[in-house]
């Protein structure tokens, strides 16, 4: 959906702001949502279950798209869907982790096979919308949420499910390490860096003449760089610390928006560019999780998680889409890519100053 919906949005005749506040929309249940999950989860200890009402919820809720209901109503269709779709993944990150025990350094193992899909999938509709109208996404994408509501179904339930136990330490004061806010920081402004990306990439591309299946194939290379990180990640973590990998992830993303701003007509450097979405993405997505793990332990496991979820991907993602909107709007999506350069170098200053890993047997 995400790459295409822009697209969608623009056909609807959409004003470049307005696109960027829907796309917001998107990320802002991100803010919410997780953490009332999160707290449910760890509270009722039956993620399973919650998964299902999530799934069977996002897509009824995505039926409203159907009515085309105008800027407004779709704006609310896109906020109730998203509240329960926004849901899942972080109650899966969390059943993963538990599953996989000791064995957790393997997650990239395991999450790889989401962006299988998301290159299959995105290909797959970039061919469909070579050939049928882009105003007809919202039929294109329908089956793709029934397949989650089946996979949520076939999901077998949490042995031994259970209360969550309190950690020791309480939230506030995991919070008040200035690693953790450091982390978070490092997050929200990374997820800022991506508003430009997530909102207005497609629309960058095809204002450079390239045409749907191409978009889709060039969305699709990010994500299959991001498949190879996955899997050597748990060599990585053994090799080098969280902080190493955070510093050099972030250093590759900035030069990423820059290539980006200036080199999208040169087919060779824009590969490059999005090959380097293993770093920007990839790899700081699965140490994330990991550092996570470290620091909030199992009474707060869920909690965490939805925090972010909903301080990285919620808040950084809306401010970011936002932000970038107004960019492309009076200045093009060039130098909205250019600001996604600039929060990425003061995550990398933030970083390299006090991100610490957690301690040790975390």
């Amino acid at each position: 959906m995400l790459p295409y919906w822009s697209l969608y949005l623009e056909d609807r005749g959409y004003s470049y702001l307005q696109i960027a506040t829907l796309m917001a929309t998107i990320q802002l249940t991100k803010i919410i949502a997780p953490s009332v999950w999160g707290w449910l989860g760890d509270r009722s200890g039956q993620r399973v279950r919650l998964v299902r009402i999530g799934a069977l919820a996002g897509a009824g809720c995505f039926l409203g798209v159907f009515l085309e209901p105008g800027f407004a109503g779709l704006m609310l269709v896109m906020l109730a869907f998203t509240f329960f779709w926004n849901a899942i993944l972080p109650l899966y990150e969390v059943i993963t982790l538990r599953g996989l025990g000791a064995d957790r350094a393997r997650y990239g193992r395991v999450r790889l096979w989401g962006s299988v899909g998301f290159i299959g999938t995105v290909a797959g509709v970039g061919a469909i919308l070579e050939i049928v109208p882009v105003r007809l996404l919202p039929w294109i994408v329908l089956p793709v949420f029934a397949g989650i509501v089946v996979s949520a179904f076939i999901l077998p339930t949490e042995p031994g499910a259970r209360k969550g136990q309190e950690d020791t330490r309480g939230l506030l004061a995991i919070m008040a390490s200035t690693s953790v806010l450091a982390f978070f920081l490092m997050n929200f402004l990374l997820q800022v860096s991506h508003g430009a990306y997530y909102t207005f990439f497609s629309i960058h591309l095809e204002h450079y003449g390239y045409g749907k299946l191409a978009i889709g194939l060039l969305w699709s290379l990010g994500v299959l760089a991001e498949i190879v990180v996955f899997l050597v990640m748990h060599r990585l973590l053994s090799r080098f610390s969280l902080r190493r990998i955070a510093l050099a992830a972030l250093a590759l993303t900035l030069l990423r928006w820059i290539l980006i701003a200036e080199t999208t007509g040169v087919l060779a450097v824009l590969i490059f560019a999005q090959l380097l979405h293993a770093a920007s993405y990839g790899a700081l997505h699965a140490l994330s999780v990991q550092f996570i793990h470290g620091y909030f332990g199992k009474g707060h496991h869920g909690q965490g998680q939805a925090l972010y979820s909903g301080l990285s991907f919620g808040a950084g993602g809306a401010v970011g889409a936002w932000l970038s909107g107004f960019l492309v709007e009076g200045y093009g999506t060039e130098l909205a890519f250019w600001g996604s350069a600039t929060a990425t170098a003061v995550a990398l200053i933030l970083t390299w100053r006090w991100l610490r890993p957690p301690p040790e047997g975390s």
